[in-house]
């Protein structure tokens, strides 16, 4: 089980330095809707052979010699359809629909909302925020029925104080600039060209709170993304492909948005041997590729509740490298994330409580229904 914790933190490691990196290249001049772009199209290429292989590897322990990419995806999902009596309507057109919506959600809006936010605020605003995630998916969750919040008990009780909390850190960040702390290391590296005027820093208030704004929306579409997910998997497709089909329907959507912008300025596009190109190569196949197979990973492992108690490892190395790269962090930044860290650790409890007295009812059913046997049993046993 000790791989779970090493893998945790290697992830948290991949969030912190993504981060890090998409900030140095934005403050580099780097448009954030072509990085999305080529982010997405980045883990594309690299999801690809990895789907190829999973599916050979299906298809030889189905003892089927031939191989086409989506063959067992489609041929699972049919049958699950069939079971589900739903097969009037073509499910891979349906399936697909739904896939191109989410990745319009949760990779295209998404991301470039987050990347619009990192460029006028900084990576500890965004690695704050994302610890809200949690809070704003349990809450869209409530909103679709998908969950629900006993008032009276002190797991619900607790929800609803992380959701005030989420909300609380939330207008901090975007309110209170507080004192700026001074870096570890007076030599900047996250901005541009030595510019210091285009640091996060040195941004007006309003373009500061519509940044912070910017990162709520990014993170209320992600939280949907997840809620969708969650949607997605009860149809029972190959995790892999579905992944790489949404990166796939993100590249073209981001690509469509990325032209229309960036009309006219065709050197927006053009990628040198610097910071940009490692941010792109880095963020698509490390922070994409490479970290969402660790996530699922992990999950199997030890569950969802594990892997999001981790998220405030992610706030702490962003602050700590920062600091280290010259990027100044501010006071009001620290205490939106300790209310949103505070959030997210309130909402984990009462769900981890929950969850705890669903399984302790389970198992005195299970306990009282195997005694009932057993009485039944016996008297038979006396009858006889």
């Amino acid at each position: 089980m000790k791989k779970a914790y090493a893998v945790a933190m290697v992830i948290q490691a991949i969030m912190a330095s993504t981060v890090i990196l998409s900030k140095a290249a934005f403050d580099r001049g780097l448009s954030t809707f072509v990085y999305v772009f080529y982010r997405l199209a980045a883990a594309s290429l690299f999801l690809t052979p990895l789907a190829i292989l999973l599916e050979r590897c299906v298809a030889k322990m189905t003892s089927n010699k031939k191989c086409v990419v989506g063959q067992v995806f489609l041929h699972d999902l049919h049958l699950n359809m069939q079971e589900r009596g739903t097969t009037n309507v073509s499910p891979a057109v349906r399936l697909l629909a739904k896939m191109f919506l989410y990745a319009l959600v949760g990779n295209a809006v998404s991301m470039s909302l987050y990347n619009a936010s990192l460029r006028y605020t900084s990576a500890t605003v965004a690695s704050a925020m994302c610890n809200s995630i949690p809070a704003i998916t349990f809450f869209l969750a409530l909103l679709m029925r998908m969950e629900v919040i006993k008032m009276r008990s002190s797991s619900g009780m607790a929800k609803i104080a992380g959701i005030t909390l989420c909300l609380a850190g939330a207008l901090v960040i975007a309110l209170y600039t507080g004192q700026s702390l001074s870096p570890l290391n007076r030599h900047r590296v996250l901005s541009g060209h030595g510019d210091k005027k285009q640091g996060a820093e040195h941004v007006s208030k309003g373009v500061w709170i519509m940044g912070t704004f910017l990162m709520l929306l990014s993170c209320v579409a992600w939280a949907l993304w997840i809620v969708f997910q969650g949607v997605l998997l009860k149809e029972d497709p190959n995790k892999l492909l579905a992944t790489l089909i949404q990166c796939v329907f993100g590249a073209i959507q981001s690509g469509v948005v990325a032209v229309v912008v960036e009309r006219g300025h065709p050197s927006r596009w053009k990628l040198g041997l610097d910071v940009s190109l490692l941010a792109v190569a880095y963020s698509g196949i490390v922070g994409t590729g490479i970290c969402f197979y660790l996530q699922t990973w992990c999950v199997g492992m030890k569950g969802p509740v594990f892997l999001a108690m981790w998220n405030p490892m992610s706030l702490m190395l962003t602050v700590l490298c920062s600091s280290l790269l010259g990027e100044t962090v501010h006071l009001g930044s620290i205490l939106g994330g300790i209310l949103l860290v505070g959030g997210l650790y309130c909402v984990l409890w009462g769900k981890n409580k929950e969850e705890t007295r669903a399984a302790m009812a389970s198992d005195l059913q299970e306990q009282s229904r195997e005694q009932e046997e057993e009485i039944g049993k016996n008297k038979v046993d006396q009858q006889v």
